[in-house]
């Protein structure tokens, strides 16, 4: 019988606390859709002042998020975005600036870091004299932290970098800041100055902060306008939502603290793993919340079996591959959680070793 459950799949797993429960049973509510949902304005002007921008506009989802922002900057079918090969939008967003926006996704290479090349983000952008037979690069999209490099961070330097290039050849960057907040804090630098070059963030409030429901866009006025819009048009106008954006505020206001110690239990972690013979771990590449993780093949022992062990005594982990294996730290887990799951660890690796690799 399972008597301890530690969740290690994603920090989207997180429950709402009771002071985010509280708030939502009080929350002051109205017609959002309206445009008159106290709550809902009471967020949406908090993450405007938090990132530095004009406005911003409430979603269901980062995915929505990434979609209106990205639909607003590419206004035309057959617009073109440069991003990241490895990046969210591209691989895990369901195509959907093709399939719903007709924007043509150029990518080009994340380097082991997330970042991508500037010459070869430059190289990237269609000459405007092509019109005839390219499509017209409009937008480029970078994410941070990036979720597939382990959770690492872009600095502002490099940010700002791809903001300059943005500029010079009248472009629009967004950033898929999902967890933003993450790297604000691995970094030791503000939000607002992490994303000062970008026209438009999307900043999810259900991952490291551990908001039941929602993620916020932000940009000028003008693009939120043009966004609210778009949210309508995408079944994203929700009425009462103020339910929601009082757990929002909470999280905002109560969590980022919680990052750090988040990723000292990653970095704790990591460093326990790769003690544990059969683990391939960067240690050095954990710099937030994220863990991947690599078995030996002379183990003999796959991925899922092992996902399938720790199953067994309530430890959840995400398999990525036939040898792959992601582990995301979030406020909901202690450090007595770390130390029980490195035991499982240790113990079923130690015990596969001792049976030969059976």
């Amino acid at each position: 019988m399972i008597t301890r459950t530690v969740d290690l799949r994603s920090d989207t797993v997180t429950k709402p606390t009771e002071a985010m429960r509280a708030a939502m049973a009080t929350a002051v509510v109205d017609d959002d859709v309206l445009h008159h949902d106290p709550t809902a304005l009471c967020l949406e002007t908090e993450m405007a002042r938090i990132t530095g921008k004009e406005a911003a506009l409430f979603v269901p989802s980062g995915t929505m998020g990434n979609l209106i922002s990205v639909l607003v900057h590419c206004d035309t079918r057959g617009s073109e975005v440069i991003l990241g090969d490895n990046s969210h939008i591209h691989i895990y967003e369901n195509g959907g600036i093709s399939t719903i926006g007709g924007v043509h996704p150029r990518t080009v290479k994340n380097n082991q870091d997330g970042t991508m090349d500037i010459d070869l983000i430059e190289a990237a952008i269609r000459d405007p004299g092509g019109v005839l037979v390219y499509p017209t690069t409009r937008l480029i999209c970078l994410e941070n932290t990036h979720a597939n490099s382990g959770g690492r961070c872009l600095s502002v330097e490099y940010v700002d970098k791809v903001g300059e290039l943005a500029k010079k050849h009248g472009l629009k960057l967004h950033i898929d800041g999902a967890r933003i907040f993450n790297a604000s804090v691995a970094l030791g630098i503000p939000v607002h100055r992490l994303v000062q070059a970008a026209d438009s963030v999307s900043v999810c409030l259900s991952k490291g902060l551990g908001a039941p429901v929602g993620s916020v866009i932000v940009g000028s006025r003008s693009f939120i306008a043009k966004a609210k819009i778009l949210r309508k048009t995408l079944g994203g106008g929700m009425r009462q939502v103020g339910i929601l954006c009082a757990a929002a505020l909470v999280a905002v206001q109560e969590n980022v603290v919680k990052l750090e110690g988040d990723h000292k239990k990653a970095k704790i972690l990591a460093e326990g793993l790769s003690q544990i013979k059969g683990i391939k771990v960067d240690v050095a590449s954990v710099e937030t919340n994220i863990i991947y993780f690599d078995i030996d093949e002379s183990s003999k022992f796959t991925a899922e079996k092992l996902c399938e062990y720790l199953e067994e005594h309530g430890i959840l982990v995400t398999q990525e591959g036939p040898l792959r294996i992601r582990i995301v730290l979030h406020h909901q887990i202690s450090e007595s959680d770390v130390q029980y799951t490195l035991s499982y660890f240790q113990h079923a690796l130690s015990g596969v070793q001792d049976q030969n690799g059976i």
